[in-house]
Formats: structure tokens, C-alpha cells, sequence
């Protein structure tokens, strides 16, 4: 059974990135702190201190933790002015990537080709740090029993949020206090607390830390979606979101997945 659930909304520098950690109670989940970093609190310090010797604990991570596959089998071959006859959509964007926008209506960035791969290599770099100061293998996890004492899955707040029928409109806005302190009622249904600082609602990576403990969550409770393809998915990496109709089916494309395979 785990004990804790702790949120980290990623970012390339430590002073950005958001953490929040819950503790499993009588009644359920609560949140006991929702922090950022500083320049001189580094997050693998906080995690470290966060983490007991005995603990249970799911880490949720705001970040791509893979890459797509048919970058590695396109690119590792190809010669400066080939042509690659490859869609960009499967060089740049994962499985998980395309099932999130299907069924969400909202696309996360492209690993592959934006801003956001430069946050996954800072969270995979946090992730081996923490690996060594903790001196455990933290893997993924794939089911809501975990293997280890700690493990980490991938989540995506947005997606999280949207299964709650909330609105995204306006909460990253410096001004949009708002809209986060609306936010933060909707998640106040399923995780509950009682000490947060008011200050959480001005600050936009607290909230999506605390959205990540929230998708942490619902992975442990079932309502998250398991992979389509988990061959595919150890290779990328899955992002866990609750969504209403998850008896949906969701085909790749074949053809594509086919070509990338054979090269």
C-alpha cells in the first residue's frame, strides 16, 4: 500500500519546479505541503528529506520520461538532405501523446520537437540523481501495487484536470489567482487538506504539482488508463489520465508503425 504521493511539476532549472506531497490518511489522501524549488533548495534535496527510509511512495512527474520511437528508427540512419517519408507526427509526438490529444481534445508538446524535450532530460537527470541519493532503483510502475518502494509514474495535469470537467483557460496567467483557486476547490474533492498556505492559488507550478498528486491518484485507484501498446509504452513512456470513455478503442496507425519497426 503506498503511503505517499508526491507531484513534481518539472522544469529545466530547480527554482521552477513545483512539488507536492500527500500522505495517505484515514479518509483518503492529503495534502500536507505544495512548494517550489529555490536556487538553493534543489529539488532532489527536498525529495530526499520528503522520502522516508520506510515509506511507500509514487512519484508523479510532469514530463516525458521517453521519446518516440520512430525518432531512433528514422534518424539513427538517416544522411543530412535524405528525404523521410515518415509522417513528422511519429518522429515528434508518442503513442501516449496522440491518445491524450484523441481523447482530451488537448495535445501535449512534442517531445520530439519542442521546448518541453529539454524538461524531460532535466527530469530524467532528477531521476537519476535521486536514484543515487536514495540508493533505490525507483522504476516505473505499470500497476497500482507497486513492485518497489518507489516507483514513478508519468501524468499530465491537464489531462488530469479536464477528467474533473474543469476549465484550463486563464489559470497559467500571472493574474489568473482565480482560476487556480477554482482549480484548486475541483481537486479539493478528491484530495483533501487542511494547512495549505493560501499563497498556493498565486503560484501556477504548485497547483500542477498538486494536479500531478491528483493523477497520482487515480492511477493508484484504477481510473487511470492503462497503455494500449505496453511494449510500446516501456520503450516512450505512458502518460496515466483519468477519462470517461476509456472503453473507447484507439487504433495506431498501422501502416506507419509497421514502417517504423523495419527501419
Amino acid at each position: 500500500m503506498v503511503d505517499l504521493i508526491i507531484g513534481v511539476d518539472c522544469a529545466t532549472e530547480p527554482k521552477r519546479v513545483g512539488l507536492a506531497r500527500a500522505r495517505r490518511g484515514v479518509g483518503g489522501f492529503e495534502v500536507t505541503e505544495a512548494i517550489t524549488c529555490t536556487a538553493a533548495k534543489h529539488p532532489v534535496e527536498i525529495l530526499t528529506e520528503w522520502i522516508g527510509p520506510e515509506q511507500r511512495v509514487l512519484l508523479a512527474l510532469d514530463a516525458p520520461l521517453g521519446w518516440p520511437t520512430g525518432m531512433g528508427a528514422v534518424l539513427g540512419s538517416h544522411k543530412a538532405g535524405d528525404p523521410i517519408d515518415v509522417p513528422s507526427e511519429f518522429l515528434f509526438r508518442r503513442l501516449t501523446d496522440r491518445f491524450v490529444a484523441e481523447r482530451t481534445g488537448k495535445t501535449p508538446l512534442d517531445v520530439g520537437a519542442d521546448r518541453i524535450a529539454r524538461t524531460a532530460h532535466a527530469a530524467l537527470r532528477l531521476l537519476g540523481h535521486l536514484r543515487q541519493e536514495l540508493r533505490a532503483p525507483i522504476p516505473l510502475a505499470w500497476g497500482s501495487v507497486l513492485r518497489e518502494r518507489i516507483e514513478v509514474i508519468e501524468v499530465y495535469p491537464a489531462a488530469t484536470l479536464l477528467s474533473r470537467g474543469a476549465s484550463l483557460r486563464g489559470y497559467k496567467h500571472p493574474a489568473g489567482i482565480a482560476e487556480r483557486r477554482a482549480l484548486l476547490n475541483i481537486m479539493n474533492r478528491s484530495l483533501q487538506w487542511s494547512s495549505l498556505d493560501e499563497g498556493v492559488a498565486s503560484n501556477v507550478d504548485c497547483v500542477d504539482a498538486i494536479a500531478c498528486v491528483l493523477g497520482g491518484l487515480d492511477f493508484l485507484e484504477g481510473r487511470a488508463v492503462h497503455p494500449v501498446d505496453l511494449g510500446m509504452a516501456t520503450k516512450e513512456g505512458w502518460i496515466w489520465f483519468a477519462e470517461s470513455g476509456a472503453g473507447r478503442e484507439f487504433s495506431p496507425d498501422v501502416e506507419t508503425t509497421s514502417l517504423l519497426t523495419e527501419a
